[in-house]
């Protein structure tokens, strides 16, 4: 996934993961620019999966 197209449909995908994983709060879903592999990381931590796993859900979303 590129950092463009996560950046453009953020909101809405951030909507979304939200919907799906009730346990994740705005915090943990900051995307802020530079630190896309930081708030990775943290989602990771909270739902126990792998990086590549995060990158498919989101780019199925």
């Amino acid at each position: 996934m590129k950092n463009e197209e996560l950046k453009g449909n953020w909101i809405k995908t951030k909507g979304k993961l939200k919907q799906k994983f009730a346990l994740l709060t705005d915090n943990d879903l900051l995307l802020e620019e530079g630190r896309k592999e930081e708030m990775l990381g943290r989602l990771q931590i909270k739902l126990g999966k792998t990086k590549e796993e995060l990158q498919k859900i989101i780019a199925a979303l």
